[in-house]
């Protein structure tokens, strides 16, 4: 492991030199600019200046990736380059500033896509990491050896906060692990966060003082103003909440770091406006680069799609995205908990399993999966449950419905897996 070097890799194409592109993108990021200056000395080049690693060629392309009068053929090439570490620091500004953001600018490239960031261990030890993660996660809820079984209150918005709470009720009472506020539920006047803590709450409790299981409840906390997520994380936490979801695209990594150094919750990372950022494969970030960031800043668990995702992402990136998170960054404390989620029902649980390399260490967060199930939320539960059984025990879904009801309903109802 380099200890003194950030090490970037980008996916770069261009109707010139790959060569020459990557010395223009290690120059303009670092020391450089486009002239001549006094004062860039080979000594501080020698010591400031971002340099050249590996080009690895890939095969070129006909089409360029963006719309450009030039010609093809388009070459193609991974290229690191290396930013010293006494240069950028460990600040994830500076980082985001020097090392990610910059290169879209650039003249002269059709694509370009940052795929592989490898940060040393000093800049990874600055930030607090996951404070719960994936051992935390299963300790609030009281789950082992299985996914945790997560839901959504349904419809996402409008319900008032005694409505909200009705439908938690049912849900505690259906055996789920975790429940949360849809993303775009935050702080409307129609259901304030006081409002939905002071209704939704007493419901967790009496349910946790009865069975001995407190079911984990996220709140929408979100918000462009720090101190008023510092706010309501404080009214959820002294009602005895757990977990809060953040959607933290929206509040940038300036917010998750002052949310992470105060915060006594489970954070659950909702990842819309991810998409604008990854959707163009010629433009963009790869989700292995994008969550190291979010993770150094403290996630504890990150929705990743899913199989068969509702949603455009193909299943073959869900399956990249869910080993990034799940893969250690120094030890397995600074894992992330996967959140398999959009149009999860059970169904995929099988082929989830099989790609994942067969582990229950992630929720399977059903929505429309659980309540929309024909037998009603406890029905939807006990079916995806009876799917992890079956996935794990290595049982075709159709040949444990037959002595499982619930399952065969919500095969009936959902359809056959593909």
């Amino acid at each position: 492991m380099d200890t003194q070097h950030i090490r970037v890799t980008y996916r770069i194409e261009t109707a010139g030199s790959i060569e020459a592109i990557a010395a223009k993108i290690a120059s303009d990021q670092s020391t450089g600019t486009f002239t001549e200056v006094p004062g860039e000395t080979a000594e501080l080049k020698e010591r400031c200046a971002a340099r050249v690693g590996a080009i690895r060629p890939l095969p070129p392309s006909d089409l360029p990736g963006f719309p450009t009068a030039l010609p093809g053929p388009f070459h193609r090439a991974d290229v690191e380059i290396l930013f010293p570490l006494d240069v950028v620091g460990t600040d994830i500004a500076a980082l985001l500033t020097i090392c990610l953001g910059g290169v879209f600018s650039i003249k002269g490239l059709t694509g370009i896509r940052v795929v592989d960031l490898d940060l040393p261990p000093a800049f990874i030890q600055a930030h607090p990491g996951p404070q719960f993660g994936i051992e935390g996660s299963r300790r609030l809820t009281g789950v082992k050896d299985r996914p945790l079984i997560g839901t959504i209150i349904k419809p996402n918005l409008g319900l008032a906060p005694e409505e909200s709470a009705r439908i938690a009720k049912e849900l505690v009472e259906a055996g789920v692990d975790f429940i949360k506020d849809d993303e775009k539920l935050m702080d409307p006047s129609y259901s304030p966060v006081e409002e939905r803590v002071k209704a939704i709450m007493p419901v967790i409790l009496d349910h946790e003082q009865k069975t001995g299981k407190k079911v984990m409840y996220a709140f929408g906390l979100s918000s462009a103003d720090p101190d008023r997520m510092l706010r309501h994380h404080d009214l959820i936490a002294a009602a005895g909440g757990n977990a809060a979801v953040v959607n933290i695209v929206s509040i940038g990594p300036a917010g998750m770091a002052f949310l992470r150094k105060r915060s006594q919750l489970v954070l659950h990372a909702h990842r819309n406006g991810w998409d604008i950022l990854t959707r163009h494969p010629a433009l963009g970030f790869e989700f292995r680069v994008y969550q190291k960031i979010w993770r150094l800043l403290g996630v504890d668990q990150f929705q990743v799609n899913g199989i068969g995702a509702k949603y455009w992402e193909p299943d073959e990136s869900f399956v990249r995205s869910f080993q990034a998170c799940s893969t250690p960054l120094l030890t397995p404390a600074d894992r992330a908990l996967p959140v398999v989620c959009s149009g999860q029902w059970g169904g995929q649980a099988p082929e989830t399993y099989a790609r994942t390399g067969r582990t229950v260490d992630l929720m399977y967060l059903g929505g429309g999966g659980i309540v929309g199930h024909p037998g009603g939320p406890a029905a939807g539960v006990r079916a995806i449950r009876q799917a992890w059984e079956a996935a794990v025990q290595d049982i075709p879904l159709d040949t444990y419905a037959l002595t499982h009801r619930e399952l065969a309903q919500s095969l009936e109802r959902f359809g056959r897996p593909r």
